[in-house]
């Protein structure tokens, strides 16, 4: 992953508030299991659940997903200078970093405010509201800044494969803009989902079918490329605490994404069960990454090279997946700070929005932001609610035995949404 090292986190203190954060997280899964097993989760504008699913994939992860793992899997497999990767193969590391159990992440933070949030109205505290949004806008800026320092790794043909020339500013801001135009309207949301998940289904058909149909592999050789993943499951206990400097990293990441994606994600919760929902955002997305880089990994370990064709495809549907996640963050940071097409216009609504992102992005940039910080911010704002539950709301989220009672399940109410 190309990023910069400074940008990992130093000192033992940061290293324990993530590790506290993450037992925290894991302990509140368990008991949320415990509570609301088989108890129908409602969302304010529910959709169908494939629908649901991608909205949640393809706005919870971005151009990353697509490319980082072929410059990934060589340090992992490097154990000489990488001991602490020894436990598991480069694959099964890779997933790890990705996929299934920091997803339950996503399922914590859907659930909360799909359920408990409109009893306990947390971040509708003033202070609270404020660090909310703060997080969203710099999470926000942080996806767009990733996708810029990256450019030149994803497309050599358009520099020379390490400064960041005009053409990826211009990428760049067109993806910006292209997202905040489609935050004016939710519906658009469904649009895009669907389609960059269709896409990405595609280019991971594509690629296999290359690979192990017109290639000198096989599909038995994929399935046994995919056994490897076993390894991430015989190991997961190496996952819930930070292995290395570069796995905070993530950890962070994820953490700073959680909040996000959460509120997000929560107000189309398709009326399933919790432990469906469990599935839903565990599961499900993590078949379609375990694939995906099944696929890439093979890649990789038989030196196969990438066509430009397909490396287009690439950058094309890793695109797509930044323009989802930033239309997801804009459309909810605006939303909470009054900020919408509606009230401003959608021109001035483009505008603002436009010139906001872009001034964040060029932050990171100059080192002046980093993703660390945020991610900590998020696991205060964990902290915080649980504390304030447990000193002002515990009755009444002990009194819990269903979805907010305005919330019903009509699947038309999307169509109408502004």
């Amino acid at each position: 992953m190309h990023y910069n090292e400074k940008e990992q986190p130093e000192g033992d203190r940061m290293t324990l508030w993530l590790s506290t954060g993450l037992i925290f997280t894991f302990a509140a899964i368990a008991l949320i299991l415990y509570r609301w097993w088989d108890m129908q989760c409602i969302g304010v504008t529910p959709v169908r659940t494939l629908t649901f699913i991608a909205i949640l994939f393809t706005s919870g992860l971005d151009v990353g997903l697509i490319m980082f793992p072929l410059t990934e899997f060589g340090g992992y497999g490097n154990v000489s200078e990488n001991p602490e990767y020894a436990f598991a193969n480069p694959l099964a590391i890779e997933f790890g970093f990705w996929a299934f159990l920091i997803w339950g992440f996503y399922f914590l933070t859907c659930f909360y405010f799909a359920i408990i949030e409109p009893r306990v109205k947390f971040f509708e505290i003033p202070m609270v509201k404020l660090v909310n949004n703060v997080v969203i806008i710099g999470t926000c800026a942080f996806t767009a800044y990733l996708l810029l320092v990256n450019l030149p790794w994803y497309l050599p043909q358009l520099g020379d494969g390490e400064s960041v020339v005009p053409a990826f500013y211009i990428i760049v801001f067109l993806s910006i803009a292209l997202a905040v135009y489609s935050s004016s309207k939710v519906k658009y949301i469904r649009i895009l989902s669907v389609g960059s998940s269709v896409l990405f289904i595609t280019l991971i058909a594509g690629m296999w079918f290359r690979a192990f149909v017109l290639g000198k592999g096989s599909p038995a050789d994929f399935f046994g490329t995919a056994g490897m993943l076993g390894e991430y499951f015989a190991n997961i206990h190496h996952f819930v605490l930070p292995i290395n400097d570069y796995h905070e990293f993530y950890l962070f990441w994820w953490f700073a994404w959680s909040i996000m994606i959460g509120q997000f994600t929560a107000r189309f919760v398709s009326g399933i069960k919790t432990w469906q929902l469990l599935i839903a955002m565990l599961v499900v997305p993590s078949v379609a990454i375990g694939v995906w880089f099944s696929v890439l990994y093979y890649y990789h370990a038989e030196g196969l090279k990438i066509a430009a064709f397909t490396n287009i495809a690439m950058i094309s549907v890793g695109v797509l997946m930044v323009i989802n996640s930033l239309d997801s963050l804009i459309r909810l940071y605006t939303d909470n700070l009054n900020l919408t097409a509606q009230r401003l216009g959608r021109v001035n609504y483009v505008l603002f929005n436009l010139v906001a992102m872009v001034g964040l992005t060029m932050l990171f940039k100059l080192d002046f932001l980093r993703i660390q910080w945020v991610g900590a911010l998020v696991i205060a704002l964990y902290f915080g609610c649980f504390g304030y539950i447990l000193l002002r709301k515990r009755s009444e989220v002990a009194a819990i035995q269903t979805s907010p009672k305005e919330n019903i399940l009509d699947f038309r109410k999307i169509e109408l949404a502004g």
